[in-house]
């Protein structure tokens, strides 16, 4: 695979803005510049090992999505066309090209919304335990991966070092006003929806996922990144079953590979091994194959 990585960016005459888990975000004033490196991160840690195409298709699909979702809510999105971009970014070209976005600067929500459509991860750990998803009152005799008996909105604390926090929406509400909350609660719904059944059509289930918003001009909007691997389980249809661990388009692939190592998930991280790098790539092209029809490279 011939695809040249790119884990850092180090564009000295920009401000930096935040150099996240994987994307460097850079203030360009009343804009910020996204750019997704191909980095991954398990346990809340960047892995050292990069993963080819990783940070083009995450922008491609994010892109994609915010085309797709404009008529629920609006989106930071400016454009991903490299000649469109300010002047001082030209020279950067090569870097950028495939990989980084132009969007408004908002001022994000510090909260998590997260929507849960199947029974997965966290969800079915605590389900086992307490008959419950983040607090919310599931019926009982549920399998692993099971389909819920309706989409829950379980949103979390963002937090930036550390584990998030999952919280009420009640608690939504005292941190960013009511109509903030409801707003956000509202619109994560409608896109789950929207894109979920869009999803299947393609042949992949939407079993979780994470929006983030923001505030701009005064009103709520789409912001970060949108229905990725990264920040969303994806399975493939034809192989889902409930009762077990349903393969994934995502870093899953990566997480159980780590599990199964001799690691207490504390820093530092541990490489990859070159096999699971390539199949990494590979799940992440695919879902972008499924999801768009669309080939990237």
């Amino acid at each position: 695979m011939n695809e040249e990585v790119i884990l850092n960016t180090d564009f000295k005459d920009l401000k930096l803005f935040r150099r996240g888990k994987v994307r460097d975000v850079y203030d360009l004033g009343d804009k910020l510049l996204i750019v997704s490196t191909d980095r991954i991160s398990c346990f809340d840690l960047v892995l050292p090992a990069a993963i080819p195409y990783k940070g083009k298709v995450l922008t491609a699909l994010s892109c994609f999505w915010f085309d797709f979702l404009k008529d629920i809510i609006p989106n930071h999105f400016i454009t991903a066309d490299v000649g469109e971009y300010p002047r001082e970014l030209k020279k950067y070209k090569h870097e950028l090209a495939g990989r980084s976005m132009l969007v408004v600067k908002s001022k994000p929500f510090a909260v998590e919304a997260i929507v849960r459509g199947y029974l997965s991860g966290s969800g079915w750990k605590e389900y086992q335990k307490q008959q419950s998803v983040c607090g919310i009152k599931l019926p009982a005799g549920l399998k692993q991966s099971a389909k819920l008996p309706e989409i829950i909105f379980t949103p979390s604390t963002k937090a930036d070092a550390g584990h998030d926090q999952n919280v009420s929406q009640g608690h939504v509400e005292k941190l960013i006003g009511k109509e903030a909350a409801d707003k956000i609660s509202k619109a994560s719904l409608s896109i789950y929806k929207k894109a979920g059944e869009y999803a299947l059509s393609r042949g992949i289930i939407i079993a979780d996922t994470k929006f983030e918003f923001g505030l701009y001009n005064g009103a709520v909007i789409l912001i970060d990144e949108v229905l990725t691997p990264d920040s969303s389980r994806f399975w493939p249809l034809d192989q889902y079953a409930p009762g077990k661990s349903v393969p994934s388009f995502d870093k899953q692939f990566v997480r159980d590979y780590l599990e199964a190592k001799d690691w207490n998930k504390l820093a530092p991280a541990p490489d990859l091994p070159g096999e699971i790098v390539v199949k990494t790539t590979q799940k992440y092209l695919e879902a972008y194959h499924k999801l768009t029809g669309k080939e990237l490279g």
